[in-house]
């Protein structure tokens, strides 16, 4: 039986704009366009075709998501590769009205196999180009570190990646989170905030609460990409519900990696209900079931989310945003309108 309650919320969820804020560009590559890329630039594949490479898609926890993230990357070796794989993410996100995206890079995973730096940078900025030009939908890049390696790697991909800091706006950490610390890359950020860049680190997800304080005593991130860890620190929850650092929830990722057995039990409802600054994302949608969209319907549905609460993240993802004052509030007036066409009261 449907609860017209929870139908009205889904819809909210659906036409409601919102800013993304945790997706993984080479995380929305869809087998389809693996193989059309492989075929291009003849790459042999381990998969004897798009089904197997799907269902192969069984993951118990991040690294095995990892070793198959890596491995479809493989297939991204020129400009036009990254073009393409951004172009399809940017139709999809604006399909579920998503309005602004910052989009994570990992420079690491491809100058690793001979890709030139300025190869994967051009390749994505020239679609955020098209996607601010032809759809309307605002972006900007975040590079990302790979935690799993070291910090003079870090160091050294910061160095190449200066030549074209006009494209990307900030840095992250991503890659396998455990046994690698954001301590470990203290000093890398210390450098990137020198240089005026916007800083953000995935901490909490595998990872403990620990992470998470170092991420901001350490790193002195301005968003934490993940944080469900939190509950498990009370203080550090009184924490983050006092300053509003903003945490970038990715529920159907914590679904498909395990981190919770069932949507149902979710953290985010509480997290909300206790002030955090949270948002919804999709992380690696190509990998984990679904874009923005999917993500919130399922989690509204799933958590018996109000149309109140859905108004509350896609404000969240506005406040969170690293954009202009002029460009925050065009996007609450854009995320205001719709409220009114819902006949919703502030």
């Amino acid at each position: 039986m449907t609860n017209p309650a929870v139908d009205r919320a889904v819809a909210l969820a659906r036409a409601i704009p919102k800013a993304e804020l945790h997706i993984h560009i080479e995380g929305s590559l869809e087998p389809e366009l693996i193989f059309a890329l492989a075929q291009r630039n003849g790459v042999t594949l381990p998969y004897a075709s798009v089904e197997a490479l799907r269902a192969a898609y069984a993951f118990t926890d991040l690294q095995s998501f990892l070793d198959i993230y890596y491995a479809g990357a493989s297939v991204l070796l020129q400009a036009q590769d990254f073009h393409d794989m951004a172009w399809a993410y940017f139709l999809r996100a604006k399909a579920d009205n998503v309005v602004h995206a910052e989009i994570f890079f990992d420079p690491q995973t491809h100058t690793a196999r001979g890709v030139p730096m300025a190869t994967v940078v051009q390749g994505l900025a020239s679609a955020c180009r098209q996607a601010e030009a032809e759809l309307g939908v605002g972006s900007a890049l975040i590079l990302c570190f790979l935690r799993h390696l070291s910090e003079e790697d870090a160091f050294a991909t910061l160095e190449e990646a200066l030549p074209y800091r006009e494209h990307f706006i900030g840095v992250g950490l991503d890659s396998s989170e455990l046994g690698h610390p954001p301590e470990k890359f203290e000093r890398v950020f210390a450098r990137c905030r020198e240089l005026g860049l916007h800083l953000v680190a995935h901490a909490g997800e595998e990872g403990p609460p620990e992470y998470m304080w170092q991420a901001i005593d350490l790193l002195k991130v301005q968003r934490i990409d993940h944080g469900v860890a939190a509950l498990q620190d009370p203080l550090l929850m009184a924490e983050l519900a006092h300053t509003r650092l903003p945490l970038t929830v990715c529920p159907l990722s914590n679904l498909k990696l395990c981190v919770v057995r069932d949507l149902r039990e979710h953290p985010l409802k509480t997290m909300l209900d206790a002030g955090l600054c949270v948002t919804v994302n999709s992380d690696d949608p190509a990998y984990f079931g679904g874009y923005l969209n999917a993500n919130l319907e399922q989690t509204v549905a799933a958590l018996g989310l109000t149309e109140r609460e859905v108004v509350v993240l896609a404000r969240n993802s506005v406040e969170a945003s690293f954009v202009s004052d002029s460009q925050r509030a065009s996007l609450y007036a854009a995320v205001n309108r719709v409220v009114a066409a819902f006949e919703l009261k502030d």
